[in-house]
């Protein structure tokens, strides 16, 4: 890099920035000793907590998949009237408080609702249910598999579809052999961020199932009745949990990227 002030000035911020965000994480890791870290493992509650919210949010990414990609395609190739206006409604997730987002998730499944009656039919009760959890964990998460995928299939060369519908290929079949592997980085990346945030959500989730617990759940749980010395080994342990999983789902991706280069 060549010397200048503006380099100096640059890299001076970006080493704030990252401090900023390691510096939190590093003290939470230091301040918790091995052997709280060990008992804390053992926990059954704890253990409990971490596999219900990896299986929960992974379910819950893998089924919103099969109607976001399509949705994504939609969006990103045709214009139709108030499309503008959808896209600020995939976005409302994202920006309005989390125990909004839980209040609003509550009305739609509570027993009185449409979706409860239904549900009552056949002796099921929605909320406080790993359902509830992954509606929760889906509703605030989705958009970033949407975005995602709509930039990959933005990205997408429209004359290469269309050359594909010259030579008889159907819709469907463009969509599932063109359009979806050209687009695939960008689907994958969607669904790791959308798998990432749905398993550290806790606002939302919290409002509509606080039993049983999801780990973010279980953490302020521990800090409210217990403190800070109880809660932490827990955000430590999580915390590890899924930066081994984030690293292992962006190696796959990272992965397919250079097999196609």
């Amino acid at each position: 890099m060549k010397y200048s002030v503006f380099n100096n000035i640059t890299l001076l911020f970006s080493g704030l920035i990252i401090l900023f965000i390691i510096g939190p994480l590093l003290s939470m890791f230091i301040s918790s000793s091995g052997i709280d870290l060990f008992e804390t493992a053992k926990d059954k509650d704890v253990q409990d907590s971490i596999f219900l919210t990896l299986r929960v949010s992974f379910i819950t990414t893998f089924i919103f998949a099969f109607f976001a990609i399509p949705f994504s395609y939609v969006m990103a190739r045709y214009n139709f009237p108030l499309k503008k206006i959808i896209q600020g409604i995939i976005d409302l997730p994202i920006v309005i408080p989390h125990s909004a987002a839980g209040i609003a998730i509550l009305g739609f499944i509570a027993r009185d609702s449409t979706l409860g009656k239904l549900a009552d039919i056949f002796n099921l009760d929605i909320v406080g249910s790993p359902l509830a959890i992954g509606i929760a964990m889906a509703f605030v998460s989705v958009p970033f598999l949407i975005n995602s995928a709509r930039d990959g299939f933005s990205a997408v060369p429209v004359r290469i579809e269309k050359a594909a519908y010259t030579l008889g290929a159907s819709q469907i079949r463009t969509f599932f052999t063109i359009s979806v592997p050209l687009a695939w980085k960008n689907i994958l990346s969607g669904f790791i961020m959308m798998f990432a945030r749905g398993m550290s959500e806790f606002g939302a989730v919290i409002i509509v199932a606080y039993h049983p617990m999801i780990t973010p759940v279980l953490i302020y749980e521990y800090f409210g009745a217990y403190g800070l010395k109880y809660a932490r080994p827990v955000s430590v342990i999580f915390v590890t949990v899924s930066l081994f999983f984030f690293i292992i789902l962006r190696s796959i991706s990272n992965r397919n990227r250079n097999a196609e280069n």
